[in-house]
Order: C-alpha cells, then sequence, then structure tokens
C-alpha cells in the first residue's frame, strides 16, 4: 500500500506546496510540504511497523496497531513544537495541510482495502495459542 501512496502523496505535496506558496508564501509553502511528508512518513513508518509487528506475534501486531499511532501522532505534533521557533515556519500551514492529507490518506487507503489490496496478508499464529490447542487437542482425544 505504502508503494501506491507514493504518487498521490507527491501530487498532494506540490498541491499544498502551490496553494500555500499562493497564501503565505515560501515559508508556507515549505511548511506544506513538509506537512504532507510527514503524513507520508507516519503512513510508512504505520505499514513497516505492522509487517515487522507480524513477523513476531499476533500481540506484537495488537501492541503496534493499539500504540503506535499514539506515538506517531506524539511525533507530528513534538515535530511542529520543534519547528515552530524557525521563522520561516508557519505551525497554521503545517496543521492546515496535516489533518486533510491524513484525511485523505485514510480514504486512499480504505479504497484500496475496499478493492482487496492487503487480503493477502499472513499473520504467524501464536507459539502459546498453537501449543494450547495441541494440548486441547490431544485432552479431547483422550
Amino acid at each position: 500500500m505504502v508503494r501506491r501512496a507514493i504518487v498521490p502523496s507527491a501530487l498532494a505535496l506540490v498541491a499544498a506546496s502551490g496553494v500555500a506558496w499562493t497564501l503565505g508564501g515560501p515559508g508556507a509553502a515549505a511548511s506544506a510540504a513538509i506537512g504532507v511528508a510527514v503524513v507520508f512518513a507516519n503512513f510508512a513508518a504505520h505499514g513497516w511497523s505492522l509487517a515487522r509487528a507480524s513477523t513476531i506475534s499476533v500481540t506484537a501486531v495488537h501492541v503496534v496497531a493499539l500504540v503506535g499511532p499514539i506515538v506517531r501522532i506524539g511525533l507530528i505534533v513534538g515535530l511542529m513544537f520543534a519547528l515552530d521557533p524557525l521563522g520561516w515556519f508557519s505551525a497554521v500551514a503545517f496543521g492546515l495541510t496535516v489533518v486533510p492529507a491524513t484525511i485523505g490518506l485514510l480514504v486512499f487507503e480504505a479504497r484500496l482495502t475496499m478493492r482487496g489490496l492487503g487480503g493477502e496478508l499472513q499473520i504467524p499464529p501464536d507459539p502459546t495459542a498453537v501449543r494450547a490447542s495441541a494440548a486441547l487437542a490431544a485432552k479431547e482425544n483422550a
């Protein structure tokens, strides 16, 4: 999914930068571009972390799925506060780009998912659950 989002993200970056340049100048354009890039990086980090967690266990996937968004949102907000003291950075342009870019990316992801992309995801069984299932089956057959 991440590879399929590269082109739409690049188009969104150009569009957001253009609108921000028109409305607020070069600093706003750079801030908007950073906003779109951060949203895409957030999406890529989400995909990578879920893929990595799926090689560990189902519990790891659950932890990443539940805690990951909170961590990544915190990083986005922290980045905004870290960039805010810079004279050229526009927190308004950044924020007004991050929110719709995130919504657009979620819509894009939902459309891909509804078309069946990602349906072939294989999550390995949890070793503890496999042992418990085998023990239960042995008890039932005895």
